[in-house]
């Protein structure tokens, strides 16, 4: 059977998705139990990290330790990439040392090249195309919420970055209504867009996009690698900082949502976080955890795992 990666989205199927999630929920309620779940004992998850990373690291590494295996870390600095060696190289010698390849990285060609040559997973942590672990974790707080996907009104706010392209492909995926709102030097790659399959819109006024919105979420301004462009970044996105205001705009059922870290005064208002209705921030983090860890089975086992838990 040929090898799983999880590099974007569309690299599982929606039904495949919604197994993953389905588990995702009840890991996350065994846990809560403190009920151990060793469904990947002595796996071993190699994580390359080219960039700097919270949620993206304790996420995988409490993972693979909580159900059973080890996390292996690993920079440039600390491996022979950081001297020249080739992708495909590295690829090769940890297919026959580790069970799963983590990679956060700056270029989306990277994963793909370490993909072609790897015969283990590889799981995109991050990269400048797209992050779709961090949707796995919006999704499973959207349905947390709402209990489907299906014909939401979903609102992004701000810079149309690697997230705001996933969510793209998420509305195509699983049939959600996107509306981007942010200037028109800032949207999207169009790529991600077609992904969206007529469910993504543009606006430029972040009041019309908010309206009717059952979620709305935004992301930092400059990414990690953008920091030069800060200055002109805040000035031409100033008008679409997501305020208490704004949130007023959308449903009565609103939920706001944002990766983390958050830039307080800049794409959300200070005193944002401190409103009720952004509380499902947290639990959004928290569900890196647990999507991620249903991930990890599915990839490393080949199929839906039933240890631990009464699915």
């Amino acid at each position: 059977m040929a090898t799983q990666h999880f590099l974007t989205l569309n690299d599982l199927d929606q039904p495949t998705h919604f197994q993953v999630l389905s588990r995702a929920a009840a890991l996350k309620n065994v846990h809560q139990q403190r009920r151990p779940v060793l469904s990947l004992p002595q796996r071993v998850l190699a994580m390359i990290f080219e960039k700097s990373s919270t949620r993206t690291r304790v996420s995988f590494e409490a993972g693979i330790h909580q159900l059973g295996g080890t996390a292996i870390f690993l920079s440039p600095a600390d491996t022979q990439l950081g001297r020249g060696e080739p992708l495909s190289d590295t690829a090769r010698v940890l297919s026959e040392m580790v069970d799963a390849v983590m990679i956060r990285t700056d270029r989306h060609d990277k994963l793909e090249t370490f993909a072609q040559y790897s015969n283990i997973p590889v799981i995109n942590g991050l990269s400048d195309s797209c992050h779709p672990c961090q949707l796995l974790a919006d999704l499973q707080t959207m349905l947390e919420k709402f209990g489907q996907l299906a014909d939401l009104k979903v609102a992004w706010i701000g810079d149309g970055n690697n997230v705001c392209q996933t969510y793209c492909e998420a509305a195509g995926l699983f049939g959600f209504d996107l509306v981007i709102a942010g200037p028109s030097a800032y949207q999207p790659d169009p790529h991600w867009v077609a992904l969206g399959q007529g469910r993504v819109q543009f606006s430029t006024d972040p009041v019309a996009a908010v309206q009717g919105a059952q979620v709305v979420t935004t992301d930092v301004w400059a990414s990690m690698g953008q920091e030069a462009e800060i200055r002109e970044r805040r000035a031409a996105l100033a008008p679409f900082q997501v305020t208490e205001s704004l949130l007023e705009k959308a449903s009565d059922e609103v939920m706001f949502l944002h990766c983390l870290p958050a830039h307080r005064g800049e794409e959300i208002s200070a005193t944002l976080l401190d409103d009720p209705r952004t509380k499902w921030v947290w639990t959004q983090a928290g569900n890196r955890l647990h999507a991620q860890k249903a991930l990890m089975e599915y990839l490393i086992l080949g199929q839906i795992s039933e240890i631990g838990c009464n699915l």
